[in-house]
């Protein structure tokens, strides 16, 4: 595919009036639109790139900062984590039972976690839509109709193959011992142009050459008119009757904005989603529940020669060999200072490992979960964040210590010394005590566990009694108000959303457009409007 050429959202100076940022606004603010999007990351972006192409007046709300690529590519990435990530990266899913507490990351400014992904764009799996158009008879959802939609946002985020020069030494130890226990890598594909190999795609491109929505769509939207308010943090949807009219909220300042739409987007992601629905009087039995995170872990592996994990693409190959077991392997790395903080130990013990980083290797394993996640909004006087559980179903918890396992099993097969797991406490694994551990006795609170990828809180279906929205995206019964973001994906994917919410972002915009397109036309023609021809 050919990949798209990088540009920023036009500044104030350069585009008086698109880009408004909120924290630096004096008083309150009013303004009005047809459509009113509530999030820029990948779900708000396309929308807003679609809907302003056909015509419409469109306003996007962003909750965080306005922070330019370049801006972002010179932080630390202790800074990135302080100005660009969701409560400095620390938000967390409350595990229930015998479940991990969840670390779950995301962005807080424009562009959204498309900001601190590793910009991996893998369609969705095949069976998974089958079950989509079979088992819950989301019929257009086949990937015959999903195509249309996967392509055009590839081709418009630069999707591309990684090469096998890209991957690691470390990658391509862990794929010798894949090999010898019947599995394979496949390189991944990511929103890429580029690409230097500096592996801090999640703290910001130094290059620029991770295409983010912030590069890749945002401007786009905005060249066809759509203006774009950051810091401007959405409370409530405002609803006449059975109508959404507009939304309200407060500026970085703690000044208010109302913005009058005929039409909503609700964009915010699967977290905040069913926050801004529950505080807007919406009520169905299923909003913010069957939350899917794919609970991820990351194994670490120490080899013998120096293996240099930073060297090429952050997330380089992965593979699917494993996937019928309900897991999926990743190739990761982050900046050595990042990695170093994750290493067993202190004081002397830590010093003598993170002096031996060149040395180490690290894979990430992906959960393919059943959805065990719930969001409980909380009152607003507590503030804007909900509490969120979840509780791993009991085929996704056996799943776990299996692929712990399996992972350092691969690792010695490749021929590393010593392997670190996702068990808080454990130390050094050698391949002589792997076979004395039993991770299935391992409590849950003792992994470590992680999540970049919350979907379903407003899933779509057909029976209006179990899902929140249509299968064209709209909320039941609320004329006017749509959600385009990873909320509405029926199940767990098993690999990274990135470009299925890309995919299903731009096929609600464009009914959406469409709705309002056939909505104008069955407006009664104003006598006064048709005196003054």
């Amino acid at each position: 595919m050919s990949p798209t050429t990088p540009t920023a959202i036009p500044t104030r100076a350069s585009h008086a009036g698109r880009v408004v940022r909120g924290a630096e606004r004096q008083g309150d603010l009013v303004l009005g639109c047809d459509v009113v999007i509530i999030g820029t990351g990948a779900g708000g972006a396309i929308a807003a790139k679609v809907l302003a192409e056909r015509g419409l007046d469109v306003i996007c709300l962003e909750e965080g900062p306005h922070i330019t690529a370049r801006e972002h590519g010179a932080m630390r990435p202790s800074e990135s984590l302080r100005h660009v990530w969701r409560d400095g990266g620390m938000t967390v899913a409350v595990g229930l039972g015998d479940t991990p507490v969840i670390n779950v990351t995301m962005g807080k400014v424009v562009g959204g976690s498309s900001m601190v992904t590793g910009g991996v764009c893998l369609r969705p799996p095949e069976e998974v839509v089958s079950r989509w158009v079979h088992e819950l008879g989301l019929g257009d959802l086949d990937l015959s109709h999903l195509d249309r939609h996967l392509s055009i946002v590839e081709r418009l985020v630069g999707v591309e193959a990684v090469p096998p020069s890209m991957r690691s030494r470390a990658v391509q130890r862990f794929g010798e011992g894949l090999a010898k226990v019947g599995g394979e890598l496949v390189s991944l594909e990511r929103n890429t142009h580029g690409c230097q190999g500096e592996s801090r795609c999640n703290f910001g491109c130094p290059h620029q050459a991770k295409l983010s929505v912030d590069l890749s769509v945002l401007p786009r939207a905005v060249d066809h008119g759509a203006t774009i308010v950051s810091d401007a943090l959405v409370e409530k949807i405002r609803l006449r009757g059975r109508r959404a009219v507009g939304v309200e909220g407060r500026l970085g300042r703690g000044h208010r904005f109302v913005v009058h739409a005929d039409t909503v987007v609700l964009a915010a992601g699967a977290w905040h989603d069913p926050v801004v629905l529950a505080r807007s009087g919406i009520r169905h039995p299923d909003l913010g529940r069957h939350m899917t995170l794919h609970p991820s872990f990351r194994m670490m592996a120490r080899f013998d020669e120096p293996v240099r994990g930073w060297e090429g693409a952050l997330q380089s190959a992965y593979s699917p060999s494993f996937m019928k077991d309900g897991h999926t392997m990743v190739a990761l790395f982050v900046p050595p200072g990042v990695v170093a903080g994750a290493m067993p130990g202190i004081g002397p013990e830590l010093a003598l490992r993170t002096d031996a980083l060149q040395h180490i290797a690290i894979m990430g394993g992906l959960l393919h979960d059943e959805g065990g996640g719930r969001v409980w909004p909380v009152p607003a006087a507590l503030g804007r964040e909900p509490v969120v559980t979840y509780r791993m179903a009991k085929a996704d918890r056996a799943r776990l210590p299996e692929a712990v396992r399996r992972m350092a099993e691969i690792y010695f097969e490749a021929g590393a010394r010593e392997c670190f797991s996702p068990v808080l406490g454990l130390g050094p694994i050698t391949p002589e005590r792997l076979k004395t551990i039993d991770f299935t006795k391992v409590p849950g609170r003792r992994y470590e566990c992680t999540s970049q990828h919350p979907l379903g809180t407003c899933r779509m279906g057909t029976d209006p009694k179990r899902a929140v929205v249509s299968p064209e995206g709209r909320v039941w019964d609320v004329a006017g108000l749509w959600v385009a973001d990873g909320s509405i994906v029926p199940t767990s994917l098993g690999v990274n959303p990135q470009i299925t919410v890309m995919a299903m972002a731009h096929r609600v915009a464009e009914r959406v457009a469409d709705a309002v397109s056939s909505s104008r036309s069955r407006r009664p023609l104003d006598p006064a409007a048709a005196g003054s021809r």
